[in-house]
């Protein structure tokens, strides 16, 4: 059973006019000049910061000034393991929040209400409460200097668990969790089979979320971590802007150097990300009709067609927890 729609019975909106155009422009360039700004000053020396015109063209000391902030510092160590601890606290939040969010969202157990609120109630209590109560227990661990000492306390939030249950109560409808429970799917492949696949665009905004935090982070690793055998990212940076002359080349040129990771990522993970933002808004008249999956039969569900035609089929659950 297929149900079609006419791509043109599609409502579309009126264009933008050209301020909305000129206040994204102005956004957008307010957002990259800070970038562009330090790569610029990474291409040029001392000289030229100090000038009374500014620089706005690149200059030809990039290589320079990257041969300066490796040799000045271990900063292939920073990297290594800031991405090290950011790449498996992301990992660690998006999988274990996404478990738990499914859990509070469509799951019922004694207790899914109390144990949510508890869970959002340490969201109340600051950090800084925590740091030293948290350095003792990881001295008592042995784990001073180590990575696990960040690692550990970020493998999951009680953000990226409220994050992914209203995710999964938004994505996943309980029909189709019904209708694979029909057709005799354990919890798990439920899990991985048809909650997992939903919330990939929520998934993908979390995990660029927890990255940027962990890479960004500065305080905690400089409580735990020896600046000068395992430092991360943060700490090497203001290794660089210490002491008694702050080489703005310098520590400009490492700063680009540790943003490309962040960057590279929200590339990997912007089709995702864009996904996540558009997948809840109409596209026209009728689409905003198109049915969420609910069962027809034992083991058969009613799915939006993604097609070029849109509307939508019936397939059988069996299918989708064999893929």
């Amino acid at each position: 059973m297929t149900i079609r729609t006419s791509p043109s019975s599609l409502v579309r909106g009126r264009r933008p006019r050209p301020l909305v155009y000129g206040a994204l422009i102005a956004v957008v360039a307010g957002s990259v000049f800070p970038m562009y700004w330090s790569f610029v000053v990474s291409t040029q020396d001392n000289s030229a910061i100090g000038s009374a015109t500014p620089v706005l063209l690149p200059g030809g000391h990039l290589l320079e000034n990257i041969d300066r902030v490796f040799t000045t510092v271990d900063f292939w160590l920073a990297m290594q393991n800031s991405l090290i601890v950011a790449t498996t606290v992301s990992v660690s939040n998006v999988f274990l929040a996404s478990l738990a969010g499914f859990a509070f969202a469509k799951l019922r157990f004694p207790g899914r209400n109390g144990l949510f609120l508890f869970v959002m109630a340490t969201v109340m209590i600051p950090a800084q409460l925590g740091i030293i109560p948290l350095y003792l227990v990881v001295d008592r661990l042995g784990w001073y200097g180590r990575l696990e000492a960040v690692i550990v306390p970020g493998l999951v939030s009680a953000f990226s668990v409220f994050w992914m249950r209203q995710a999964a109560h938004e994505s996943i409808p309980d029909d189709l969790v019904d209708a694979a429970r029909l057709d005799g799917a354990p919890i798990a492949r439920i899990y991985w089979h048809v909650a997992l696949p939903a919330l990939r665009p929520h998934a993908a905004v979390l995990a660029m979320l927890t990255f940027m935090a962990s890479w960004n982070d500065y305080f905690w690793p400089l409580v735990v971590l020896d600046p000068n055998e395992a430092p991360t990212v943060q700490v090497a940076l203001s290794r660089l802007a210490s002491g008694y002359f702050t080489d703005y080349t310098l520590m400009l040129t490492a700063a680009t150097i540790a943003v490309i990771p962040v960057i590279l990522l929200f590339l990997l993970l912007s089709r995702y990300i864009i996904r996540g933002f558009v997948k809840g808004v109409p596209h026209g008249r009728d689409s905003a009709a198109l049915p969420d999956p609910v069962p027809v039969g034992r083991g058969d569900v009613v799915v939006p067609d993604r097609g070029r035609g849109g509307g939508a089929r019936r397939v059988h659950l069996g299918h989708v927890l064999r893929r």
